[in-house]
């Protein structure tokens, strides 16, 4: 069964770290692009950074120089570093491989003093 997992959402304070995880099973997708939405209570699902299979990046521009994406792919895993977090940040986080219906079940990050 093919199937992605999050991880690493918490209750964060604001200027706070987190990294969350993504991790594939059941299959590679070594070649596949992968993207990092988030969908914030009352909001619609937005796209916030994605990986191509080369590693060519893009950022939503109010995370740009916040957020990084990155992948293993011996681990089958792309990650999202996100650093100086913003109450705005708030929302639950979903990975899905671009192209595909696969989406994991989100992971809560949570940013509050």
């Amino acid at each position: 069964q093919v199937q992605l997992v999050e991880s690493g959402g918490d209750l964060v304070q604001p200027g706070g770290s987190l990294r969350l995880s993504c991790v594939a099973s059941g299959r590679s997708f070594r070649f596949n692009p992968v993207a990092w939405y988030r969908q914030a209570s009352g909001k619609e699902r937005e796209l916030v950074a994605s990986i191509t299979g080369g590693a060519t990046t893009y950022y939503l521009g109010s995370v740009k120089d916040r957020f990084t994406i990155s992948r293993d792919n011996a681990k089958n895993t792309v990650y999202l570093q996100m650093n100086s977090v913003k109450p705005e940040d708030t929302a639950v986080y979903y990975c899905n491989v671009i192209g595909t219906s696969l989406w994991g079940q989100g992971t809560q990050v949570t940013v509050s003093s």
